[in-house]
């Protein structure tokens, strides 16, 4: 089982954004700061570990901290920057979280770990209606059945998580931290509803 201070954390920046109207998400600004600087602001507390997985724009995400891209070409989704990490990171246990998620749970990384056995291939969070797939810790011995899988041409995540030994991590507690902003509409909503905190 990992302790918390044995993961690392990427986050995903890397997508083609096209329900933003094609604008970079993580560098898209809420409440006057890019939303990737709320996702490091609330995982920096957690853990010292954290990189970013971007394919445009890495002038503008290295302010933020250490970027890789994709290996693989034409935006396999975040299933392409979990196959950059586990190739990319020296480490046994990496965690992933969207860019446009802004209000992650604070006690993620630890909860997260916790939940993790050594027979754990893949921590998934579940907000208590949904597992969100891109909210997850992996183990990188799924880094040979992640190849295999994006060489067939499948993107779907879920499909790979179900060939794996995945786990989900209970949020119930904590449903509305995985909201993510996908389009301007959503993004000034949530502007607007959480302008005062």
């Amino acid at each position: 089982m990992p302790t918390p201070e044995q993961t690392q954390w990427v986050i995903l920046a890397g997508g083609q954004a096209s329900r933003m109207g094609g604008n970079d998400k993580g560098l898209i600004k809420l409440a006057n700061k890019p939303l990737i600087q709320h996702v490091i602001d609330t995982l920096r507390p957690q853990t010292s570990h954290i990189t970013i997985n971007a394919n445009r724009n890495h002038e503008g995400y290295a302010e933020f901290g250490e970027v890789f891209g994709d290996t693989i070409k034409d935006y396999p989704g975040p299933l392409g920057g979990m196959h950059a990490a586990l190739s990319h990171i020296d480490n046994d246990w990496i965690g992933f979280v969207p860019c446009d998620s802004p209000k992650l749970p604070h006690d993620l990384v630890a909860r997260m770990a916790k939940a993790c056995t050594e027979e754990t291939d893949i921590a998934v969070a579940h907000n208590g209606e949904h597992i969100q797939p891109v909210v997850t810790l992996i183990h990188r011995r799924i880094l040979p059945k992640l190849e295999a899988f994006l060489t067939n041409g499948d993107r779907k995540i879920i499909l790979l998580y179900r060939q794996c030994n995945m786990i989900t991590v209970d949020f119930s507690d904590q449903a509305e931290a995985f909201v993510n902003l996908n389009t301007p509409e959503e993004l000034s909503q949530f502007g607007v509803l959480h302008e005062s905190n």
